[in-house]
């Protein structure tokens, strides 16, 4: 459910309605033809998501570009669910194109929950513990044949460097809005934190939408879209974007970040906020507050963290 700005133009999305759906569900898993089909309330831009009966999702991503990751929750999904604490997305049909629809396509077991915002969080802290416990484990899994960074996750678990032009282009265009002297430091700190070059698994866009709740507590984590294998700086940017300060805290001290990978991971909240920010100039709806609340939180934690 990502809605992470991106390199480079936007991709051609198209459109796909439920009654598209019903009828490649009808063709290529008749077994299932009988049960109704119903969009997602805020079902997602890289792919959307529709009900399928009570118990399953129809997955189909909008482009080209979001396609790629299809056959790639497939393979490593089923073996990731297996070692994480809380429950993920689990394919249980693979679709192929057809009925005018061009690319591959999934179904998956649904799961119930609501997307993570910081009004519905019950406890900041045990979500914060929570959260770093999960991305704990999925850490510890076996990153040998993990997918590297690449287009089909949009270089996430790569170098902060290919995102410099954006975060430049968005601090020109927030020049007089923002503290942009402050922005461009934090930025300058992020490139220049190392890393040791030990690669891991992340999840590539831990963020309100992909996060479920379920009576404000962590229930489930899902869109795997941007998974894979390097370094995992890019999980932490939720840290700015959705913890409190206490549980940001909370958040650091139970996944044991030492200072350049906790620099790399403001850098990730920060140029997407940026982003974000300068895409929202003059708007007031909750997504500009939500951006300028982040941008916020990073300058306010850079200034008291004794790290940098």
């Amino acid at each position: 459910m990502s809605d992470t700005p991106r390199l480079g133009p936007a991709p051609q999305r198209i459109t796909v309605g439920a009654e598209l759906v019903g009828r490649l569900v009808a063709a290529q898993f008749p077994q299932w033809s009988d049960l109704p089909v119903r969009p997602v309330a805020n079902g997602g831009w890289d792919n959307l998501t529709f009900h399928l009966g009570s118990e399953m999702s129809v997955r189909l991503p909008t482009a080209a570009e979001y396609a790629q990751a299809v056959a790639k929750e497939h393979r490593w999904l089923p073996e990731l669910a297996s070692r994480l604490p809380l429950p993920v997305p689990v394919p249980l049909a693979k679709g192929a194109p057809g009925a005018g629809y061009p690319y591959p396509w999934s179904v998956y077991a649904w799961l119930d929950g609501e997307p993570a915002s910081r009004a519905r969080v019950g406890d900041p802290v045990r979500f914060a513990a929570d959260l770093a416990g999960f991305l704990a484990a999925l850490r510890r899994v076996d990153p040998a044949d993990g997918p590297p960074p690449g287009t089909h996750n949009w270089f996430r678990g790569g170098t902060l460097r290919t995102f410099d032009g954006l975060a430049r282009r968005a601090l020109t265009k927030l020049d007089g809005h923002v503290d942009t002297d402050l922005a461009r430091e934090i930025w300058k700190n992020s490139l220049d934190a190392p890393w040791d070059g030990v690669r891991t698994w992340f999840h590539g866009d831990v963020a309100q939408g992909n996060l479920l709740l379920a009576d404000g507590e962590l229930a489930a984590v899902i869109d795997f879209g941007t998974c894979g294998v390097g370094d995992p700086a890019c999980d932490l940017a939720v840290a700015w974007t959705l913890l409190t300060a206490e549980g940001r805290r909370v958040f650091r001290q139970r996944l044991s970040v030492d200072g350049p990978t906790w620099a790399r991971g403001r850098g990730w909240a920060l140029w997407k906020t940026l982003s974000n920010c300068a895409n929202s100039l003059g708007d007031t709806d909750e997504d500009a507050a939500n951006a300028r609340h982040a941008l916020d939180e990073i300058f306010a934690e850079y200034a008291a963290d004794d790290g940098h």
